[in-house]
């Protein structure tokens, strides 16, 4: 893709940039990096991303316009842990997809997932501006999506995360922050939106109103950007200071029964070129969908509908395996056509596959809108940078487009 640029990229490397690089997002997320970044940035036909762009807001308005979808969706969420007043679209989006050789030749996106979930937005956007300026990328490539800039960028994410109130009321709530790989992000966070990150298990309840302790003094929270992941809190058993079913004074950006609803949920709801087949497991057995997989089961991928990072996801299972799971779990499980993806990325240690993610916000009263893309390069099976160890130019690293074309 793009070959001039690649070839330009290749030929050009020097490890003191990556190592520059490294330094360079350390120092500005106030924290070393746990999980892998590219040795490499890359570079995309304006065309492609824009298609890949498109077909993500597609699939959203297709599963948002689909009444007995957004139905079953609420009904999906798990009773203990339905928050009241959810609103009528996610303020968060990500869209991830592979890319495939058409017969014709060209490259086409095949989605992943799709998760109404927030992303790293800070750390990303970190690394993409320290790609572009420690290895000295041409300025007209860019970095941003539906034409933002750094300032423009922000004010969205303002405006969704932290609204109308001061940042002081408005929280961060993660799960022993302090230990998550994405404390990076975190930071950023914190840095360019004066919030605070608070871990959930630490917050106290006084009536109707969230409050955490800063210094000597309890601040009552007004509003909660999360990223505390209901499958963490259950896997850890975590006791929560308050119950999620509670009506408390508190706006949520991001509110959490999207994470359940547009989910790996939403994939056999889904109709279109990009989407591969999707079963629900317990609708398998009932012989509904199966037969619309291929036969060979190693071209089935296996997942568990809430994970994060790739946990539980299985290649080819057998038929014991999937009997193994008991039946009143089976819903929860999906059963997905595997899709080989294109190596694309030309690298000193082959060619290597490329995940994109488009990351989405949505405020109120507005329409949805991809602001930046997060690429996972990888040359295993699976493309999370806990399953590219002990590699090279594999892990996280950032999308760039020509102006023009």
């Amino acid at each position: 893709m793009l070959p001039e640029l690649r070839q330009a990229f290749n030929r050009n490397y020097q490890p003191k940039r990556y190592q520059a690089l490294l330094e360079d997002c350390a120092r500005q997320a106030r924290s070393p990096l746990e999980f892998r970044i590219s040795e490499t940035p890359c570079f995309f036909p304006r065309s492609l991303m824009q298609q890949i762009v498109d077909t993500g807001a597609e699939l959203t308005h297709q599963l948002l316009g689909n009444a007995a979808f957004l139905k079953a969706s609420e009904e999906a969420v798990p009773e203990r842990f339905r928050v009241p007043h959810c609103p009528a679209h996610p303020h968060f989006m990500t869209a991830d997809f592979g890319l495939v050789r058409e017969d014709d030749g060209s490259l086409a996106p095949r989605l992943v997932e799709l998760q109404a979930f927030p992303s790293i937005f800070g750390m990303q956007a970190v690394l993409s501006a320290s790609y572009s300026r420690n290895f000295n990328l041409p300025e007209d490539l860019e970095r941003l999506l539906d034409g933002h800039d750094d300032a423009s960028y922000w004010a969205l994410l303002r405006r969704v995360i932290v609204g109308n109130h001061l940042p002081e009321n408005v929280i961060l709530l993660e799960i022993e922050p302090e230990a998550q790989k994405t404390l990076p992000d975190f930071h950023v966070h914190e840095d360019r939106l004066g919030i605070r990150t608070v871990d959930i298990a630490k917050l106290k309840r006084e009536g109707r109103r969230l409050l955490y302790r800063q210094g000597t003094r309890d601040v009552p929270i007004e509003r909660i950007y999360n990223r505390a992941i209901v499958d963490e809190l259950e896997r850890k058993g975590i006791a929560l200071p308050f119950d999620y079913r509670d009506d408390l004074d508190v706006e949520w950006a991001g509110h959490p029964n999207w994470y359940f609803r547009i989910s790996k949920f939403a994939i056999p709801w889904l109709h279109h070129p990009a989407v591969p087949t999707a079963v629900f497991l317990n609708d398998s057995y009932d012989g509904k969908g199966r037969d619309l997989l291929p036969e060979d089961h190693d071209q089935w991928v296996f997942k568990p509908l809430y994970s994060f990072a790739g946990k539980g996801v299985q290649f080819g299972p057998t038929d014991a395996e999937l009997s193994s799971i008991p039946q009143d779990q089976r819903h929860n499980f999906l059963l997905q056509q595997r899709v080989r993806f294109e190596p694309v990325i030309e690298t000193p240690h082959g060619l290597t596959q490329a995940e994109v993610r488009i990351m989405y916000v949505w405020p109120d009263g507005e329409s949805l809108q991809p602001v930046i893309s997060l690429i996972r390069m990888g040359r295993g099976k699976m493309m999370g940078v806990d399953h590219n160890r002990n590699q090279e130019w594999v892990g996280a690293s950032a999308g760039f487009c020509p102006q023009a074309e």
